[in-house]
Order: C-alpha cells, then sequence, then structure tokens
C-alpha cells in the first residue's frame, strides 16, 4: 500500500471516491424515487473523509495553509468580482424562467387542479399530505419489497372459497309455478326515481316489482333532475327500452307512455300522487295494497315521485323476488353507447385481448368481441378495481375526522350546513357521538391511506393495476398521496379515455358512473370500501350471480378495521397482516342471502340461482 502520506495514496483515494460519484449518476430506483440528491451525498463523503484523514497530509499541512493565505490575499478582490458577477447571472436567469413560465401558464384554474379533485372548490386547495397512520405507513414499503423479493406466489386473485360453483344464474327462466302477468291491469303506475344511476336502477326493479303484485301496467320510469347528480338523463339515454319490455313481457304490462286521454290528468289534484314520506323504507306488500291500491283501484293511476328504496326484501312471494332479480341481471341493459365505450375502456385497462367472461358479455354485448385481435396467447394484464367511497358529501355527513384538523372541521361543517340543514336541525336536540366513538363504531368511510394498508397487509403488490372508480376524492392529492405511495400505478377512465371519447359523457354523471359499474363488475379483484354504497353492493351481486368462482370480492369490516389500526402506535406488521387476512377471508364467505337482506347484493337464492346439487 505504500507508507502514510504518499501520493500514491492519496491518489488511490481520491480515485475510490471519483468512482462513488460516477456510479451514483445513475441512481437505484428507490433513491430517486426519494428524492435523494446522491451526487451532493458522495460528495459530502469525499470531503468528509479526507478531513478526518488528516495523517495522510499532516507533514505538509503547515507549508499548504501558509501558501494558501498568500494566494487569498492575492485574489480576494478578483473572487469577490466573480462571486457578484455571478450572483447577478443566476438572479436574472430567475427572473427571466419565471416570466416566461407565468406568461405560458394556462389562465383557467381548472387546468391546474388535482388529478383526484373533490366536488366542490374549497376541497381542490393545495394541502400538504395527510397522514393518519405513519407508523405503519412507514412499515408498509418495506414489507411490500419483502415480498417482491421473496416472488412468494398470490392466489389474492382467485376466490378463496369454491362453494359458489354449483350456484348458476336462472331468474329468466320460465317457471310453470309462475303466475304471469294479469289479462286486465288494475291501472297505470308512474315512477320518478331519484338519486343517481345505482339508486335508480333499484327503483326501476322496486316498481316492476309493485306492478306485478298491484297487477297494474307500469310506464317507462322518469329520472328526477338532482341538483346532486346535475344528470338531465332519462331512461332510453342509459337502458334499451326495447329490451327492457321484451325481457319481462310475460310478467307485466310496461308501456312507454300513458295513453293521451290520461296525459292530461292532474294527477296530485285528484290524490293519486305518492312520496316517499309516505311509505316507510322496507315497505311490504301489505302496505301497498292499503297506500295505493286504493287509489288505483279509484283513479286508474298511481304515481310514486321521488321513488327509491321503498320495497322490502322479506316477506316477499318467491316469484316477486325473482322477477327483481329477473329486472336487475337480465332486463336492464346498458343502451350501445354506453356498452360501447366500456368495452373499449376495459381493453385499456387490460391492455392485451383476453377470452370474454360471463360478466364480459352480459355488460357488455357485442362490444367485447369486436377486438381487432384474438391472439388470447400474449395474456391480459390483471386488475383491481376500488371503488373509494371517500367523496366530501360521504365524508360529511358520516360527522367522523380524518387527521385534517381545524381546517378540515371547518369545511366539513360548512359543508353540512349548505348541503344538509335538515340533518343539522334534526341533530340539535339529540346527543352528539364522538368522533372517536364513531370509528370504533365502523361508522367512518375509509381513506386511502385505510385503503392502501388493506391491501398491502393481504399482499397485493406494489406494482399492482389499479383502476379507481369514482375519483372525487375528498381532499384531492393530499388525501391519495398515502396510496399512490404505495400503489402508483393508479388509473381511472379520465386517464385511459380521450376526452373526445368521453365528450359525449360530459354533463351526465350517471352514464360516466354505468362506466365504473362496467370497470368494478369486470375486474379481475374487484375491493369495496363501504359495503353500503349502492354501486359496490350492484357490483357485488353482479360478480356473485354472473361471475362464478372468478370474481373475488374484498369487503373490508369498518368496525373490525377500526380497533386494528386504533393500535397504530405499537402492533407489529405481521400481526397488523394476520388480522386484517382473516378479517378480508371472513368477508369473501358469501353463503346463501340471509333473511332480510339485499336481493340486489347478494342473489345467492333459490328464487335467483339454481344450485345444481340439489
Amino acid at each position: 500500500m505504500g507508507k502514510q502520506g504518499s501520493s500514491k495514496d492519496a491518489v488511490f483515494g481520491l480515485g475510490m471516491k471519483v468512482h462513488n460519484i460516477r456510479c451514483c449518476n445513475d441512481p437505484p430506483s428507490w433513491r430517486r424515487m426519494a428524492g435523494v440528491d446522491c451526487r451532493w451525498n458522495s460528495k459530502s463523503l469525499l470531503f468528509h473523509e479526507l478531513k478526518s484523514d488528516t495523517s495522510k497530509y499532516s507533514s505538509c499541512k503547515g507549508l499548504y495553509v501558509g501558501k494558501k493565505h498568500l494566494w487569498l490575499q492575492k485574489h480576494i478582490k478578483i473572487i469577490v468580482v466573480m462571486f457578484g458577477l455571478l450572483s447577478s447571472l443566476f438572479l436574472l436567469d430567475s427572473l427571466v424562467v419565471s416570466y416566461d413560465f407565468a406568461k405560458f401558464q394556462p389562465s383557467t384554474a381548472s387546468n391546474s387542479s388535482s388529478e383526484f379533485q373533490g366536488r366542490d372548490s374549497f376541497i381542490n386547495k393545495k394541502q400538504s399530505p395527510i397522514h393518519m397512520y405513519d407508523r405503519l405507513l412507514n412499515m408498509a414499503p418495506s414489507a411490500l419489497a419483502e415480498k417482491e423479493f421473496k416472488q412468494e406466489s398470490s392466489n389474492l386473485w382467485v376466490k378463496p372459497y369454491r362453494q359458489s360453483s354449483s350456484w348458476k344464474p336462472c331468474s329468466e327462466r320460465k317457471l310453470q309455478t309462475n303466475p304471469g302477468k294479469s289479462v286486465g291491469s288494475n291501472g297505470y303506475i308512474l315512477v320518478s326515481a331519484n338519486g343517481g344511476l345505482n339508486q335508480q336502477r333499484v327503483a326501476i326493479c322496486n316498481a316492476v316489482a309493485v306492478a306485478s303484485f298491484l297487477n297494474a301496467t307500469l310506464v317507462i320510469p322518469k329520472f328526477l333532475y338532482s341538483n346532486v347528480w346535475n344528470d338531465p338523463s332519462q331512461f332510453g339515454d342509459i337502458y334499451q327500452e326495447e329490451h327492457f319490455i321484451n325481457m319481462l313481457k310475460d310478467d307485466i304490462n310496461i308501456e312507454k307512455e300513458l295513453p293521451p286521454y290520461m296525459k292530461s290528468l292532474d294527477i296530485e289534484a285528484i290524490g293519486s300522487q305518492i312520496t316517499d314520506a309516505e311509505l316507510a323504507k322496507e315497505a311490504t306488500v301489505a302496505d301497498y295494497i292499503k297506500i295505493a291500491l286504493p287509489l288505483l283501484l279509484r283513479n286508474g293511476i298511481v304515481h310514486f315521485l321521488g321513488y327509491g328504496n321503498r320495497l322490502g326484501f322479506d316477506p316477499l312471494p318467491s316469484d316477486i323476488q325473482r322477477l327483481r332479480c329477473k329486472c336487475n341481471f337480465h332486463a336492464l341493459k346498458f343502451v350501445p353507447k354506453i356498452q360501447e365505450l366500456g368495452a373499449l375502456l376495459i381493453k385499456r385497462i387490460r391492455k392485451f385481448s383476453a377470452p370474454p367472461s360471463m360478466l364480459d358479455t352480459q355488460l357488455l354485448g357485442k362490444f367485447i368481441e369486436n377486438n381487432e385481435d384474438h391472439d388470447y396467447s400474449r395474456g391480459s394484464t390483471k386488475y383491481l378495481a376500488l371503488h373509494l367511497r371517500f367523496e366530501v358529501d360521504m365524508v360529511a355527513y358520516s360527522f367522523c375526522e380524518f387527521g385534517g384538523g381545524k381546517n378540515e372541521r371547518r369545511e366539513l361543517q360548512a359543508y353540512r350546513e349548505s348541503h344538509f340543514p335538515l340533518l343539522l336541525e334534526r341533530l340539535k336536540n339529540t346527543s352528539p357521538v364522538s368522533p372517536l366513538d364513531l370509528r370504533k363504531l365502523g361508522r367512518c368511510p375509509l381513506t386511502p391511506e385505510e385503503a392502501a394498508l388493506v391491501l398491502a397487509a393481504i399482499g397485493f403488490k406494489s406494482g399492482t393495476y389499479i383502476y379507481l372508480a369514482g375519483s372525487h376524492i375528498y381532499g384531492g392529492d393530499s388525501r391519495m398521496h398515502p396510496f399512490t405511495r404505495l400503489y402508483p400505478n393508479v388509473v381511472t377512465k379520465e386517464d385511459l379515455l380521450a376526452p373526445s371519447e368521453l365528450a359525449p359523457f360530459k354533463n351526465f354523471s350517471s352514464q360516466l358512473a354505468a362506466l365504473d359499474l362496467i370497470a368494478c363488475a369486470t375486474a379481475d379483484v374487484f375491493a369495496m370500501t363501504d359495503s353500503g354504497s349502492q354501486l359496490s353492493s350492484l357490483v357485488s351481486g353482479f360478480r356473485t350471480y354472473y361471475g362464478g368462482d372468478h370474481a373475488p370480492t374484498l369487503r373490508p369490516n369498518k368496525k373490525r378495521l377500526a380497533a386494528i389500526l386504533l393500535e397504530n402506535g405499537t402492533i407489529r406488521w405481521n400481526i397488523f397482516e394476520d388480522r386484517v387476512k382473516k378479517m378480508i377471508q371472513e368477508g369473501q364467505k358469501i353463503g346463501i342471502r340471509k333473511y332480510g337482506t339485499s336481493i340486489y347484493r347478494n342473489p345467492r337464492c333459490q328464487e335467483c340461482m339454481c344450485n345444481k346439487q340439489q
């Protein structure tokens, strides 16, 4: 190695450090992602080592320092002038760049808005990332990286339980025991459905059932315009009218409009208008016979105004239950415009062609087969569809807190006062429940951060391709940051479809929601964050009805998850994983529909599906 302080050692030591700097010019991905300037780090290390290794140049230190001081005195003025000149040039350059950047910036605020936007302008403000579970969030990347390194096999893309293979769709079948429609009719039923796409779909199928047991003729339902949804779409803009009528022609009479002699009737004036307030949320057949049938027999017409979820699930005759399933899973088909764009969306999500599943063909019809090439050997990209029910209305309505402090509380209260004044008035005379207690009771919508931690705990790798339904996330990027930090491959319909392709759907939120329903229902895995959501409920039902053993659905139990996450400060990652996996696995055990539960969410019952083992 030579003697200490020799030129050979100095050159060798310096050569090693220069080598390190050259290697760092192409930083590894984790370093690039972390935003580390590795060249600066290497220079700092070089300086530190040369400074600390004084034994290599102690013999010439005095001579060097003397020459250094003499040189500085001689050239100090030149150095100061050069520094001043360089500073002026940098300042001038930055001013020019700033002017040019501002000059070419778009003038509208909407163009610079967040990729994940809230529904109101005050939600779109730029904020710092909001984390509620820093400790778990910091442990998650290393756990995911370890799984990648070990190349652990995953069964997350298949159903863990095979009991569903014996159940097949069959609610459209004709039964000898089915009484069918009566020859005569007691009159006409008009329905004005409220809500968005999913609430309207439930209202339609409930109206079909009501028309059947009241022996009435159903007029194609109308959709009420809502200031929340801002969508003027009507039945024929979303669903195929002729298919709807023909599919149900053996069960009930359906007309596109009232006969001319009834169009001039003032239905409210003659007392044949029934609002939601006059019907219980889970009204029974007896309720309808008591409230609606007398009006129908007297006036020949009944109008259900603001109709929604106003028919209970039990007790109901089996033929009525079957008819509801037949309506939802067979009679309501999206119009070709929606099917065609839905097929294009699915093709771009999967990237390559894949053999169409039963879910594909039922939701997309002939358009799923219009692929340019059918080389299925290349395989398609598997994707997870996630419905993050974290819109501002849902968040505000929950009265929970989500780590945003005073600003969050002020914003959500302002939203409640603007959108839910009746709710606030009703709650004035009740004892408030604390946000923490609400969370413990499982009443708080999951944040994107919590959703990401669940996916990480059950083993989805960081590179998982995720389709995000909706995307109107409260808090925008500040809320999505913890999610995209763990799962960067997130796409929405707006990412995959060109503005010109989405243009015919602009200002039609229900038609856009239909695209999300299609993408979620046909996904390799569907993950919901709120089982009470109508979209999640309908998607889950479609995957149960048509998916067989090939459509796993993840249903977190919010109450159990809240109890687990409350231990964020102490819980070990492996314990966290085990408890979350157990929670998800128990949620996947979907058996026969229980009494009183939604037939749209779980159609696995004898009225809707056929069990080959029986």
